[in-house]
């Protein structure tokens, strides 16, 4: 398999493993009542930090979670001036990049610094991922080729899916210097390609029309398909053979260079079930087959993706025109985010969006979720200082309706906004003690199980995190003092298991009695693994 080699690649392979592990802080939460500092439950996010931290900050809640994964990087054109800096110039890229790949990154092109950001925040995005999800990245032409070669690295070639062309402009540009550039890509990836399944679409009213029921069918409305295939004669001789019409009572053969599409045996099963139409008047020279539409598996996906369909990059201005927000150069339409979300996920599907721009994907969710009562969540980060006045801004908007007497009825729905808080372990390796007891069990037992902490915690037994593949665990910690397992504790032990993890500053409990209860002590904070 051909690979991909950058300048910096190798001080960038593993760096997701380096980044430091971060709490979020939720800063307040947004309803249908407002914004208020009360937690409202929200399981819907808008993270305001470097998306390479926030995405580490999630793994233990999400890792393998995910359904969808959309992103809209930056498209590394050189253009100067966008809100979000399109050519990765933006001074804390160029910050972690100085650190990172230390001197090298001063002299990188622009193509090589492109990598160097995108390599670890898709690692991560890749653990984030379910094993039956796909990742959706939209980009153009100038690092299509480097994305396609760095994705079938971390996802692997096979699970490639393919690219779709969005015709994304509704006129071409009159002063381009060679072409127009009227497309842009979506490239797919799945998790496990061997078992991702894209939904197929709805009919649009558009198809609706083309079902109609001209002979009072007891079934209802069908279409109708040629009964003839692009076989000849001789390529396919099984399937020339002589069929009646039945109204005329003449014998009707295909032509010997588009024999029959079926078989003698099959076409004699249409008949039984009525499936052949012969004309309004029954003397049609071929009959069409019928083709219900109660029985319509849905509309198969196309890699060509209209403007008529999804709408425009002047559409998408359009929207956020409307939503009265100017600040933003570059969005997706709406409607493009939700042809997305209808193949790649379904009503209780985890969305995320680690660039999340103007909050398009969050705007989308909402919509499907009031047309079809869904409970999808929606996960979306930003870094630039504009998370809380264009993202979030625009979803609480989306929310409440907007437009001249909130002319768009809002979606209804809610979401926190979090900024990332401090680090968990520090450099030395110890805990930071001003992280929340919570956060730093959530986190011990993620390291130890790969699953989320159970919610909530019981009265009987405090320093109990869970129970996970018959194993207890345990996290005896105590910030204002230094916590031992003795026999003491093991008497507060409730739950029945055939091991027990139990961390805590010191153990005064002989190896020999740990062993023979199945006990392995991990001391705090020196085995607390490191994500």
């Amino acid at each position: 398999m051909p690979t991909l080699e950058s300048i910096g690649k190798d001080k960038v392979v593993n760096h997701h493993q380096e980044v430091p592990y971060r709490v979020l802080e939720r800063q307040y939460s947004y309803d249908e009542a407002g914004q208020h500092a009360e937690d409202n439950g929200s399981e819907n996010m808008i993270i305001h930090g470097d998306n390479l931290e926030a995405l580490k900050a999630l793994l233990p809640r999400y890792e393998g979670k995910v359904k969808c994964i959309y992103i809209d990087p930056p498209y590394n054109t050189g253009n100067e001036g966008w809100v979000y800096n399109d050519n990765v110039n933006d001074p804390k890229i160029k910050k972690w990049l100085g650190e990172v790949v230390g001197k090298e990154g001063e002299d990188l092109s622009r193509h090589d610094k492109w990598l160097c950001m995108m390599y670890p925040r898709l690692k991560l995005l890749q653990k984030l991922l379910a094993e039956d999800g796909a990742i959706f990245i939209s980009i153009d032409s100038t690092e299509l080729s480097s994305l396609h070669l760095l994705c079938n690295e971390i996802f692997g070639n096979v699970n490639f899916v393919d690219y779709i062309s969005w015709f994304k402009k509704a006129s071409p540009s009159n002063d381009a210097k060679y072409f127009s550039n009227d497309i842009e890509y979506i490239l797919v990836f799945a998790k496990n390609k061997a078992i991702w399944r894209p939904s197929r679409l709805p009919l649009t009213e558009k198809q609706l029309r083309n079902y109609q029921n001209p002979d009072n069918d007891p079934r209802g409305c069908w279409n109708s398909a040629t009964y003839t295939c692009n076989k000849s004669k001789e390529e396919r001789p099984s399937l020339y053979y002589p069929i009646l019409n039945p109204n005329t009572g003449q014998e009707v053969w295909p032509k010997e260079t588009a024999v029959w599409a079926y078989s003698k045996e099959q076409y004699e099963e249409h008949i039984k079930n009525n499936l052949l139409y012969w004309g309004v008047d029954g003397k049609a020279k071929y009959p069409r087959f019928k083709k219900f539409l109660f029985g319509h598996q849905g509309v198969v996906n196309r890699t060509l993706w209209h403007y008529d369909d999804v709408n425009h990059t002047q559409g998408a201005s359009m929207e956020l025109r409307k939503l009265g927000i100017t600040r933003f150069d570059t969005p997706k339409p709406t409607r493009l985010i939700e042809r997305i979300l209808q193949i790649a996920s379904t009503p209780d599907s985890i969305i995320l969006d680690s660039f999340a721009g103007s909050g398009t994907t969050a705007h989308a969710v909402l919509n499907m979720n009031r047309a079809d009562g869904g409970h999808r969540k929606f996960i979306l980060v930003e870094m630039m200082d504009y998370a809380g006045s264009i993202t979030a801004e625009r979803v609480k908007r989306v929310i409440d309706g907007y437009g001249d007497k909130k002319a768009v009825e809002g979606t209804g729905g809610h979401f926190s906004y979090y900024e990332l808080g401090p680090v968990l372990l520090l450099p030395d390796g110890n805990l930071n003690e001003e992280v929340g007891a919570q956060e730093i069990r959530e986190y011990v037992y993620y390291m130890e199980t790969k699953e989320p902490l159970p919610a909530g915690q019981s009265k009987d037994e405090p320093y109990f995190m869970g129970l996970c593949r018959n194993t207890a665990y345990y996290f005896y910690y105590e910030r204002e003092s230094v916590t031992t397992l003795d026999y003491a504790f093991l008497s507060t032990i409730r739950t029945k298991a055939e091991g027990y993890i139990i961390y805590a500053d010191l153990c005064a409990i002989p190896l020999e009695t740990l062993r023979n209860h199945n006990i392995l002590f991990k001391k705090i904070p020196r085995d607390i693994a490191r994500l």
